[in-house]
């Protein structure tokens, strides 16, 4: 271990030039929390990396053709087959209509995979399959630089077989491929920032990647990879190594990655900007209008997420804030770099009120490296009990991922009674409304691109809709809807006999997804006798 240059002169310096508490945090981080220098980096095995590409990979590839879960999946497999379909790179579609809650990275990452494999839901699974994978191999490869191969190898160990990173990132969901691009910008800049000067080809490695997270979900990317760079470098009295020229630089490069499509959607739909940037980034995060939960949800879906490693967090935290010369000594600058990564997003995103499990994913990989190197300063860390654990937590993911999952998915997907559904929603001439709620795992299996999704507000518009058509078939995805379409029904629009979308015995759990049924206009003769 080196000595690390030292950033602040003396405690007495920072209280005679401000006597705030904020002032005296540097000298708390730099010389007390972390106060040991940079670690020599090493070279990684071969065999390490074999390992954590063939364990990673019979978890995630064998087991991706499963039915899409309602409403995410659905939809972002359906918005890139429309896209696709129509040969429009830029707006994004959803059933026929501009869908602008995100940007397209994800999406053309996915219609690439359907233009090699075909419009699938594996196919369309393997992307995030594929950027969780890189996540993993790539944590251990930025752990080697940082914290030495045997930090890198127990903390990408962790990740491979954490539930909450690897279970759910494989799912058809943006935070997979966001987690990729934080991951790949933080790990660029850590390079960039190892030695007396900054090194500007990595720097410039990092900020593309933070463009193409910001391509990916927006400025949300930028916040999640600059933010703790800047933190890092306040406490660490790293300014004169990343000055404002490069902080200028790192910003043009991501503009000049990301801000050619923002331009381009702009100018074909101009509402974007307000929708987008305003609506979905600052009044989503300030005054959440959905996904609202409470300020300590993260925390449970973290513990339960890092199984079975978070067990070691109360030793973890005892060694951080432990005074003993022997455990500051081993606690190297670049350790409370990773700790701000890990912890930063899930600071940021318990501060929103709009909060979903998948935002906290980008968290992960930091923090599985600052538990591998807690973990490998251990003389315990190759007995069996610590084998057996992560045998059993390998044993119960492919249980999860190749059983569970699957099973869970048939039983609430519409899909489940596939012939059922083909027979009612199968021709293009009859249209299909779904309430109160999207259904766009129906419209991708179908190869249809026309469904009309209204919600309990919309009411009024379905019926406006309704009232033009001959014939419509109605996808209730809630249980009780069908009982109150009838209630305001006008009388010369009926609902027909109604068909469960599900298994008889499963009807009792399950909410949703339940009935298909046609609603027609009655003939006229049968009106004028009511009369």
């Amino acid at each position: 271990m080196s000595a690390g240059p030292a950033t602040i002169n003396t405690a007495d310096d920072v209280r005679l030039s401000s006597p705030s508490a904020l002032a005296y945090l540097p000298w708390l981080w730099s010389r007390v929390l972390f106060p040991a220098g940079d670690l020599k980096p090493e070279r990684p095995k071969f065999r390490d990396v074999a390992w954590l590409i063939i364990i990673p990979a019979a978890l995630l590839y064998p087991c991706l053709s499963f039915w899409l879960f309602e409403p995410d999946e659905g939809r972002y497999a359906q918005i890139p087959r429309e896209m696709l379909q129509q040969g429009d790179w830029i707006v994004p579609v959803l059933q026929g209509e501009p869908y602008l809650d995100k940007p397209p990275l994800f999406y053309w990452l996915v219609m690439a995979s359907y233009r090699v494999f075909g419009a699938h839901d594996w196919s369309a699974r393997l992307v995030p399959a594929v950027a969780i994978h890189l996540s993993v191999v790539l944590t251990y490869f930025l752990g080697c630089r940082v914290l030495g191969r045997s930090a890198a190898l127990w903390g990408a160990g962790i990740l491979a077989l954490a539930p909450g990173f690897v279970s759910i990132g494989r799912l058809l969901v943006i935070d997979g491929v966001l987690t990729l691009c934080v991951l790949a910008s933080f790990a660029a800049a850590a390079e960039a920032i190892c030695g007396e000067k900054l090194r500007y080809a990595w720097w410039s490695l990092s900020a593309v990647a933070c463009g193409l997270g910001v391509l990916t979900k927006g400025p949300v990317a930028l916040i999640l990879c600059a933010i703790p760079l800047a933190a890092h470098q306040w406490l660490t009295g790293g300014s004169r190594l990343i000055g404002r020229r490069a902080w200028i630089f790192y910003a043009a490069i991501t503009l000049c990655v990301a801000l050619p499509w923002y331009i381009l959607v702009c100018l074909s739909r101009p509402e974007f900007a307000g929708y987008f940037l305003w609506r979905h980034n600052i009044v989503r995060f300030l005054t959440p209008f959905d996904h609202q939960q409470p300020i300590w949800f993260y925390l449970p879906l973290l513990l339960l997420g890092l199984l079975p490693a978070s067990i070691l967090l109360p030793g973890l935290i005892r060694f951080l804030l432990s005074t003993a010369r022997s455990a500051s000594d081993s606690r190297p600058r670049m350790l409370g770099l990773l700790l701000i990564a890990g912890l930063w997003p899930v600071l940021f995103f318990t501060l929103s009120g709009s909060k979903l499990p998948t935002y906290i994913l980008p968290a992960f990989p930091p923090l599985a490296l600052v538990l591998g190197y807690f973990l490998s300063m251990k003389s315990w860390r190759t007995t069996w009990p610590v084998k057996l654990g992560g045998i059993g937590m390998l044993l119960f993911l492919a249980l999860l991922h190749f059983a569970a999952v699957p099973f869970y998915a048939w039983f609430h997907s519409p899909m489940s009674e596939e012939q059922l559904v083909r027979q009612y929603c199968a021709d293009r001439d009859v249209p299909v409304v779904c309430y109160p709620r999207g259904c766009d795992s129906v419209a991708f299996y179908l190869g249809r691109s026309d469904f009309k999704s209204y919600r309990s507000k919309e009411t009024a518009d379905m019926l406006a809709y309704l009232e033009q058509q001959k014939r419509v078939v109605v996808l209730f995805t809630h249980r009780h809807s069908p009982d109150f379409l009838r209630t305001v029904l006008p009388p010369h629009l009926t609902l027909g006999e109604l068909v469960p979308v599900s298994r008889s015995w499963a009807r009792t759990f399950k909410t949703e997804y339940c009935y298909m049924g046609i609603v027609e206009k009655k003939a006229q003769d049968t009106m004028v006798s009511a009369r």
